[in-house]
């Protein structure tokens, strides 16, 4: 297995100063009608810095996915508002958001969603390619050198592990230079071990390459690798945690029935 480069140590928590990558004013979000109505987001309201690493946690049910999801622009909120940087999504015609997402916004799930016909260098260029954009050959060089796949680039993802090929899937999503990254149980599928090298580039990618970070998980151990920790509970925010450790991440979870 390939090594990642050696990682700063992680960032101070978020300053107040800092802007806001990610913002959800008063969102709700249903589903179904009538008597099978489902209130997945009662009136959340949340902002999240630029460039810092954030983890949503909650019990099963509790919102968290759709949060992640309609703050990603992958779903439309019932009400409420939605931005990413300086751009409103919410309510932005849907071929104007898919095109936004593309280029702006980086994806990284449980399944890494890698096209097995093309390399690791296609596969984490293809945003730009489906998108006509031209490939900045000094920020691909910089990326693929951070996740440590430089030696790799002209296989197939068959050819790699499952932490290699996550890996790429974070290259993919940071090819772009994107308003935020979204991470949904990135380390799910993975070993424990390997999971710590992964979490550890996630670290790397907010307080190394500046990023934003926003990641899903049910994992104290993964969580406590951000900045901060946002806990959701029946569509609503039910506190957040700074400088977290796994011993308090889990008594927060604890508490909320978790």
């Amino acid at each position: 297995m390939t090594s990642l480069p050696a990682l700063r140590s992680p960032a101070p928590g978020p300053q107040a100063a800092t802007p806001a990558a990610v913002h959800l004013d008063n969102v709700v979000k249903t589903y179904g009608t009538g008597t099978a109505q489902v209130t997945a987001l009662a009136g959340v309201s949340l902002q999240l810095p630029s460039r810092t690493f954030t983890a949503i946690m909650g019990p099963s049910g509790s919102g968290k996915s759709t949060l992640m999801h309609v703050a990603a622009g992958l779903d439309a909120p019932t009400s409420g508002s939605v931005a990413l940087g300086t751009t409103r999504i919410s309510g932005m015609p849907e071929r104007q958001l898919t095109r936004f997402r593309r280029d702006h916004v980086g994806f990284v799930f449980q399944a890494y969603n890698l096209l097995p016909q093309l390399t690791v260098s296609q596969n984490i260029t293809l945003p730009l390619l489906l998108g006509k954009r031209s490939v900045d050959a000094a920020w691909f060089d910089h990326v693929i050198g951070a996740v440590g796949l430089s030696d790799l680039i002209h296989r197939r993802p068959q050819e790699l592990s499952g932490g290699q090929q996550q890996r790429a899937a974070i290259a993919r999503a940071l090819i772009t230079k994107p308003a935020a990254v979204f991470a949904d149980e990135p380390t799910g599928a993975l070993d424990s071990r390997t999971a710590r090298q992964v979490l550890d580039l996630m670290r790397y990618v907010a307080s190394g390459l500046q990023q934003t970070v926003v990641m899903v998980t049910h994992d104290p151990m993964a969580a406590s690798y951000a900045d901060h920790v946002v806990f959701i509970a029946d569509g609503r925010i039910a506190g957040h945690l700074e400088s977290p450790d796994i011993a308090t991440i889990t008594a927060r979870m604890s508490q909320l029935g978790e």
